[in-house]
């Protein structure tokens, strides 16, 4: 999660981000920082993307994560989550950076009035262009959504199946 300001104060922001294709398939904000904002991303996700049962949410050890209500949602989705440890600022790299991309590509560009400037320029930012048109490296210099449609069947495999889809190492 992090803070998104503008000039009446904060809104927060939770993603969850699918490290296949690094697209955004969940995401809520609230002006509190409440258990409410992940539950409400998860269900985004889980309503987008339809997973497998034991398909993995990993986050760090925040207290909403944490939660017997977020716990609970994610058993009643099949997702197990999975926790990085304490201070470790590593397991969170892809949604660190996403944030980071945000900060840089619309935070410091925008200056946000209220909260509903704000949601309105997060959604056109996530759904608008980062999803659609923001380029990756890690995927071949495309944005999510078209890497997702250039490997759609990769995209309907289990995760155990994705791993083997990468190229195989060079002989020695």
């Amino acid at each position: 999660m992090t803070y998104i300001p503008t000039e009446r104060g904060f809104l927060y922001l939770a993603v969850v981000l699918d490290v296949w294709s690094r697209k955004i398939v969940g995401w809520a904000m609230n002006s509190q920082l409440v258990t409410k904002i992940v539950v409400d991303a998860l269900d985004m996700a889980v309503e987008q993307r339809r997973p497998a049962d034991g398909v993995i949410h990993h986050s760090d050890q925040g207290c909403q994560y944490t939660s017997i209500e977020f716990g609970k949602r994610c058993r009643d989705a099949g997702v197990r989550p999975s926790m990085g440890s304490v201070g470790d600022c590593y397991d969170n790299a892809m949604c660190e950076s996403f944030f980071a991309t945000l900060e840089c590509e619309l935070l410091h560009r925008v200056r946000l009035t209220d909260a509903k400037h704000a949601e309105l320029a997060v959604f056109d930012f996530i759904e608008g262009f980062y999803n659609t048109h923001r380029r990756h490296s890690a995927l071949g210099n495309r944005a999510p959504a078209v890497f997702e449609r250039n490997n759609g069947a990769a995209a309907q495999e289990s995760p155990q199946q994705r791993l083997t889809l990468s190229p195989p190492k060079a002989e020695l």
